[in-house]
């Protein structure tokens, strides 16, 4: 097998646009573009959502309706005016704007069950009533378990997107075979073995590893960058995030 590189367009970033730019724009002129996009950004953080509204007490199908409900006010074009990057971190937005939502807890659940809601975001929903069953153990604040599942879609995002490029070089049997080695996992198969299947030399292997490891770091930083209005801001949101990982 031909050595790992990629000349993919993935150096054509998927966060050309920030987060902030993404809400701004959908509330400025609600073009279909304009809320596609926003769409795609709340597909991608619905999962967070509905675990701090999980961990406030409700059960599956109430946190279901009340992340919906939450999205679809967040998707309304005058419920954006509110958007001010200069107030934050969109992590931070996305908390805050989502309790103002739970404040209100009894008008967002009649609004829900009238069927106020005209616009709903596409998830697999027994998906996550699955994945927050694993995480029924992690005794942490609602605002906590939000911040670790902020991070571990991050760290999702990231993998898929690296998927997406592999596939695009031709190279997803490669992916397949070495991104368990991006983290700690149980279904890392030892860099001889994958040499072997893959009749590549272990040096291949390792140099192939090393490469997606520094491209995983980078596509995680521009991820990162893509949540705050100001670049300065990326070391220290990188900071907090690793110290959250951490101490899962």
């Amino acid at each position: 097998m031909q050595e790992d590189s990629l000349t993919t367009p993935h150096h054509q970033s998927a966060f050309q646009s920030t987060h902030w730019s993404v809400v701004l724009r959908a509330g400025v002129d609600g073009g279909e573009d304009a809320r596609s996009a926003l769409g795609e950004l709340c597909q991608t953080y619905w999962y967070p959502i509905y675990a701090f509204v999980r961990r406030r007490g409700n059960d599956h199908h109430d946190a279901v309706d009340l992340t919906q409900g939450f999205f679809t006010q967040l998707m309304e074009k005058q419920s954006l005016h509110h958007a001010d990057p200069q107030n934050g971190r969109f992590r931070a937005f996305l908390l805050a704007s989502v309790k103002n939502f739970m404040t209100n807890d009894w008008r967002a659940r009649g609004a829900v069950r009238r069927g106020g809601n005209t616009t709903t975001v596409s998830v697999d929903n027994d998906a996550f009533r699955q994945q927050y069953q694993q995480q029924l153990a992690d005794d942490c604040t609602p605002e906590m378990l939000f911040e670790r599942s902020w991070i571990d879609t991050l760290l999702r995002s990231g993998i898929e997107r690296l998927r997406r490029e592999y596939a695009q070089a031709g190279k997803s049997v490669l992916f397949e075979a070495i991104h368990p080695h991006l983290v700690a996992s149980s279904e890392k198969v030892p860099q001889a073995d994958i040499a072997d299947q893959l009749e590549m030399t272990k040096a291949a292997v390792a140099m192939s590893i090393h490469r997606l490891r520094q491209r995983y770091a980078h596509v995680i930083r521009e991820a990162i960058a893509s949540t705050v209005a100001d670049p300065e801001d990326i070391e220290d949101e990188l900071s907090r995030l690793l110290a959250v990982f951490a101490a899962t």
